[in-house]
């Protein structure tokens, strides 16, 4: 195994380090443009694939759930994002985007190019083997 100080470890690390900073800027400029903050944006981005309760979304991005709540209100007040009731448990209200929500969050998907550019220069084999190292180093 290799040591953590080794100039290889180091560098990758660094490199990793650069391509989540490039990412971070191209998405906070992105939502910008959609007048949105960069914690506004993953929100969305995220309801965009299913509609949750505040709990889990506080969980996927990390972060106290009353910091979601504040996010989902200005959302939804902009018309982006609405509450509704689960129909599994009608006491758990979730989260789901309108859908001039689903075609902002569209719209912001479609506008991140850092990470969609490099990638298509890597064929299907690397990209998978790069998802693999990927999961293998986050532990899934």
């Amino acid at each position: 195994m290799a040591s953590r100080m080794d100039p290889l470890s180091l560098e990758v690390v660094e490199l990793i380090g650069t391509v989540v900073g490039r990412y971070y800027e191209e998405y906070e400029r992105a939502a910008a443009e959609h007048s949105l903050t960069g914690a506004q944006a993953r929100v969305l981005g995220l309801l965009s694939l299913e509609p949750m309760p505040m709990r889990r979304i506080a969980q996927k991005l990390k972060c106290e759930p009353s910091n979601v709540t504040g996010i989902v209100d200005r959302l939804e007040a902009r018309g982006l994002v609405e509450r509704r009731p689960d129909p599994a448990d009608r006491r758990v209200k979730l989260a789901a985007p309108t859908p001039g929500g689903l075609t902002t969050a569209t719209a912001l998907r479609d506008s991140l190019n850092f990470a969609r550019e490099p990638l298509a220069e890597l064929s299907a084999d690397e990209r998978r083997v790069l998802r693999d190292l990927l999961r293998r180093m986050l532990g899934s």
